[in-house]
């Protein structure tokens, strides 16, 4: 164990971690491109985007340079009563790029957080018209954050379950997950909408629905098909429901269109983002609505006006990190990039399966690939001495680079996948001497 792994271990407690358990956290001590270094010099190569929130990869100059611009400026100020050009200039920049509807934006700070606005913003709205619409519908599996309203819709994910008490109600639906070659889908399909029917014929005080579009991230990277989805939100909209999108994963290109939404092709009435707005550099979200919920809160009443807000809502800062992050998207360079991702991946997973490496169930979105182990074994010690920074989700192993990642890495990383899998059921524990990177 390294001695910053040494004084990490005396003081802090990681999220997501059983401590008594825990290996020695990597400490990491810089980042360049696709890869992180730890303190001994050792590179590896970063497959989750660091929980999905790099985009164009580590210390990207054109993102810090701004970060600096913006720094010797104005580094933060109030927003209650306050505005500043980054912010401005960010809304009108994601405006250009949403579906018209979607015209107002509200800052919060990360993905939680600007679900838990959608979701007071929803119930608040039908308040402020007289109404009383305390549920909300979800899917199983469902993960939406750790606050507790984001909790009370994420209650069937499996993450949350001590806390159940602090709940408020929450509907929810069978999720048809699929996979390459599923036979069952339509199946599944139409028992969940069967499900949807019997809930809008039994509840009439439902606020809205939330959704992560087309990828269930923390579950699993469960996928679901468009036209599932579309049919979900016709059914919803026809009993006069709010739709929420919760992007905070799918968004920014992971999907392999800038928005899961414009696969669907529906457009809800608050779309949540957060990880990648600022393509990984600093914590900012938006939650976006239309001006028909916005104009519900306009009042001479103050009770009608929306509380909610933090200390550092719309920092500086972070607006400066995100419009760099966008400029870098949009750019040809970075499209292409997703589409040669996408490319490799599918060869990935093929050599996956060829190669008779234990898995099943190959799924693939955009730039997001995942399978599932028919022979769990604890494999993600074995990725990381083999420089690939991958974290399974229970059986699922899901690998969803940054942008910055060459067709050639990522086909190197599942080939080194391939060898650690295929030795893993063999029983063995031969390190491969293969390196991503030197």
């Amino acid at each position: 164990m390294t001695s910053l792994a040494l004084r990490d271990k005396k003081l802090l407690w990681h999220p997501f971690t059983q401590e008594k358990k825990a290996q020695p956290p990597l400490a990491i001590c810089r980042g360049e491109g696709s890869y992180v270094y730890d303190d001994t010099g050792k590179a590896y190569l970063d497959l989750i985007s660091s929980w999905w929130v790099n985009l164009h990869g580590h210390a990207h100059p054109a993102i810090a340079k701004k970060i600096y611009e913006q720094a010797l400026t104005l580094e933060h100020v109030l927003f209650a009563g306050c505005t500043h050009e980054p912010a401005v200039q960010l809304c009108e920049r994601l405006q250009a790029i949403l579906p018209k509807a979607l015209t107002r934006f509200f800052f919060s700070d990360d993905g939680s957080t600007c679900v838990e606005v959608a979701l007071k913003m929803a119930y608040q709205y039908w308040h402020n018209q007289g109404q009383r619409r305390p549920l909300f519908i979800s899917f199983d599996g469902g993960y939406h954050g750790d606050t507790v309203g984001a909790m009370s819709v994420g209650a069937h994910s499996g993450y949350h379950d001590v806390f159940k008490d602090f709940f408020f109600k929450s509907l929810s639906l069978p999720y048809p997950d699929t996979w390459d070659g599923d036979a069952t889908v339509e199946e599944k399909e139409q028992a969940a909408l069967k499900a949807l029917d019997a809930l809008l014929e039994q509840h009439d005080k439902i606020s809205a629905l939330l959704v992560e579009p087309l990828v269930q991230g923390a579950s699993g990277m469960r996928m679901c098909r468009p036209s599932f989805l579309k049919a979900v939100v016709e059914r919803v909209r026809a009993h006069k429901i709010l739709v929420i999108f919760d992007e905070v994963m799918t968004g920014f290109g992971r999907t392999g269109t800038t928005f899961a939404l414009e696969q669907v092709g529906c457009v809800p009435d608050f779309l949540c983002l957060s990880k990648g707005l600022t393509g990984g550099f600093m914590p900012l979200a938006l939650t976006v609505t239309t001006a028909d919920v916005y104009n519900a809160f306009l009042s001479d009443s103050w009770d009608q006006a929306f509380f909610h807000g933090h200390s550092y809502t719309a920092n500086p800062l972070a607006c400066a990190a995100a419009l760099a992050s966008l400029d870098l998207l949009q750019a040809t360079s970075t499209q292409n990039a997703i589409r040669a991702i996408h490319q490799a991946h599918k060869e990935g997973l093929a050599l996956l399966l060829t190669g008779n490496a234990p898995i099943v169930h190959t799924r693939l979105r955009g730039t997001i690939a995942a399978f599932e182990l028919t022979q769990p074994h604890q494999v993600r010690q074995q990725l990381i001495q083999n420089g690939l920074l991958i974290r399974p989700l229970d059986d699922t192993l899901y690998i969803l680079p940054p942008y910055s990642t060459t067709p050639e890495e990522l086909l190197g990383a599942y080939r080194s996948i391939q060898h650690i899998l295929t030795q893993a059921s063999r029983g063995t524990e031969k390190k491969l001497a293969f390196r991503v990177k030197v």
